[in-house]
């Protein structure tokens, strides 16, 4: 029968099999024989001087047949009996879809923006024209905004569902096993394209349908229930119920929601700016070298510090990775981040932001529960008009930015549309600057060569999650108001990343098919 042994390796040694072999055996004895054994789970532990990795391994002896690493799901093609209209192809969406088919239901999803590789085009055209497309972006467009903004995996979410079938979802559609050991899983911007047209074209196969460059505009309501929704193009299109999964950015949704009286509220939110180092700094920090071995990654960090009862955290770390341009309309500048499945950019970046609640909100509490979103709004708008009303984004020294004072220059910087200097505290609102500052100076005590002027800071990190929340009864998780319209994941207020928008779209789903067929 086989058996589970944690070991704790130097790096060099964690992709030595023979070596492996000989731990493993050191810590059962020789006297058993082995037939072969797994890696299960990797992490690194670099608290100390000495980095080590920490491996679990699931042993197999001498007679058994090593089963597995996970089991290909079949989806069953589906009638017309029911039909569910999915609004958005991100990671809710998609994988509310595949619960459908798994459940025997026609999924039909409606994604405002382009497939997946048309989307490049749009974003090459941000990045060389500064010119936004308000459907096809680094938001909208199919695979959502994880899409190309890195496809991190790592969820805190595990009592939210079966996290462990996202991933062997993933690994099916063409991710790699590795996904199912990292402590931190990470597919890559470079490769997530591909798996989520793969998840797409299974839908398709299975008898499920996708229409791109279809933006809903209206919901059509009746006694309580949703009718139909209509697209821009007025074409009306009729469900047994509707999954909003549209994503943090979706604000016509949120106004839509609004102007029609359908209940929504405002939910607490995050905002700042993305500080970049060169990675060469953020791994001698971390893994106490001047340079790092080979045998280990680009290093990440995780930081937090309460700056007079709110927390300043990291948000989104990207090792060997970009900045990139996130905004969903032309007069506004949003940055984000992104790693390929390498991390091998020069760069290391993490959104660094700061808390939002409603009594942050004075000025904007007369907008109600979309309080949040205008505020959100105004700041990108601020940031665009004075960095001179193009996609070039303001930016600052670090030691500058807390010393309060503009840089006269630049380091190199990975955000492609470039930078310009600014003092941000002038540009952030006073809560986000003041409580930055006293952030800025608690990580450069707690992560010693942090705080620097190699560092620069570009504004502003403000998609960290939607300011509005699509509320849903518990138990049925349908809306209050109508019975057959399920918010779903990051833009209904649920989820805040990939694995725990797709387990919400599967939740939705489950939730769903309850009510269809009870």
């Amino acid at each position: 029968m086989s058996k589970q042994i944690d070991l704790v390796l130097a790096p060099s040694v964690q992709s030595d099999n023979s070596r492996i072999l000989a731990a493993i055996e050191n810590q059962l004895g020789r006297v058993l024989k082995l037939s072969g054994y797994r890696i299960i789970k990797r992490s690194i532990d670099a608290r100390h001087r000495n980095v080590v990795i920490n491996l679990r391994v699931e042993v197999f002896f001498q007679g058994e047949e090593m089963p597995p690493v996970f089991v290909t799901r079949e989806f069953p093609h589906v009638n017309n009996n029911k039909r569910v209209i999915i609004v958005g192809a991100g990671p809710a969406g998609l994988f509310a879809a595949l619960r459908c088919l798994e459940l025997g239901i026609k999924p039909i999803i409606i994604e405002r923006g382009k497939d997946v590789r048309a989307r490049r085009r749009d974003l090459a055209n941000i990045h060389k024209n500064h010119i936004v497309d308000p459907d096809s972006n680094y938001c909208f467009g199919e695979g959502g905004a994880g899409t190309y903004s890195d496809g991190k995996l790592y969820t805190r979410s595990t009592k939210r569902g079966d996290v462990r079938s996202i991933l062997e979802t993933l690994a099916q559609f063409g991710a790699s096993e590795d996904i199912l050991v990292e402590a931190h899983p990470h597919i890559g911007t470079n490769k997530l394209p591909g798996i989520i047209a793969a998840i797409r074209e299974e839908i398709i196969k299975c008898g499920g349908e996708v229409f791109f460059n279809t933006r809903m505009t209206d919901i059509e309501d009746k006694d309580g229930k949703v009718t139909a929704v209509t697209t821009a193009t007025g074409e009306r299109i009729v469900g047994d119920a509707v999954v909003l999964a549209t994503g943090h950015s979706a604000r016509d949704i949120f106004e839509l929601l609004h102007k029609k009286n359908i209940l929504i509220e405002f939910k607490p939110f995050a905002l700042g700016v993305r500080a970049e180092h060169p990675q060469e700094i953020i791994d001698r920090v971390q893994y106490h070298c001047e340079i790092r071995p080979d045998e280990l990654p680009p290093a990440s960090y995780s930081l937090v510090h309460q700056s007079f009862g709110l927390g300043v955290y990291s948000f989104c770390m990207c090792p060997g990775g970009i900045i990139a341009p996130c905004a969903t309309a032309q007069n506004e500048v949003v940055t984000n981040g992104w790693s390929p499945s390498k991390r091998n950019n020069p760069y290391a970046n993490s959104g660094i932001v700061v808390p939002v609640h409603w009594e942050h909100l004075v000025e904007y509490q007369r907008f109600g529960p979309l309080a949040g979103l205008y505020f959100q709004k105004e700041v990108e708008n601020f940031c665009w008009s004075e960095a001179g009303s193009t996609q070039v984004a303001p930016a600052q020294r670090m030691v500058d930015f807390i010393q309060n004072k503009r840089s006269s220059d630049l380091p190199k910087c990975s955000y492609q549309p470039g930078v310009v200097s600014a003092n941000l505290n002038q540009l952030l609102p006073s809560h986000i600057s003041m409580h930055l500052v006293e952030g800025f100076k608690a990580f450069g005590k707690k992560m010693k060569g942090y705080l620097t002027n190699e560092a620069i800071l570009v504004a502003p990190e403000s998609r960290t999650s939607s300011p509005v929340r699509i509320p849903r009864d518990k138990d049925t998780m349908a809306h209050p108001e109508l019975k057959n319209l399920y918010p779903c994941g990051e833009g209904a207020g649920y989820a805040g990343g990939i694995i725990s928008a797709a387990l919400d779209g599967q939740k939705v789903v489950d939730a769903l098919a309850f009510s269809l067929y009870s």
